[in-house]
């Protein structure tokens, strides 16, 4: 667990930013015609997506010490979670600033690459789980 504690504590820090997304966008509904239909749809996605993919990472990381993955792997399988945690939920909020409703822009493209990392390091922790039996 001790090779893991870093990225343990990295979620942990993490996880308030997240809290103060869900604050900001409170605010900024509360203030009117700040953002339009399409931008809150959009930094809502990002929201939820961050602080839902942070709050697994947790149990990824522990799950991930249960394998008999070497050093090297679980450090792979841990660095694609969180490059894919921050490009799923980043995407979402590139294409919030950059994108247009129902058109594909920079930010759809991050959070398909976010999500194909996340696929990888799933598969990853698959993999250790499934040969540790």
């Amino acid at each position: 667990m001790n090779s893991l504690r870093i990225w343990i504590i990295l979620s942990w820090i993490a996880l308030p930013t997240v809290m103060f997304g869900g604050y900001s966008l409170l605010r900024l509904l509360n203030r009117g015609d700040v953002l339009t239909p399409f931008q809150v749809t959009c930094f809502r996605a990002g929201h939820a997506h961050a602080g839902v993919l942070l709050v697994m990472s947790l149990l990824y990381y522990s799950f991930l010490d249960q394998t008999h993955l070497s050093s090297a792997m679980q450090l792979a399988g841990c660095v694609t979670l969180f490059a894919g945690i921050l490009a799923q939920s980043g995407g979402f909020f590139l294409h919030m600033l950059l994108g247009k409703p129902n058109q594909a822009s920079m930010g759809t493209t991050l959070t398909k690459a976010g999500a194909a990392l996340l696929a990888i390091a799933v598969g990853t922790l698959i993999y250790g789980l499934i040969a540790t039996i």
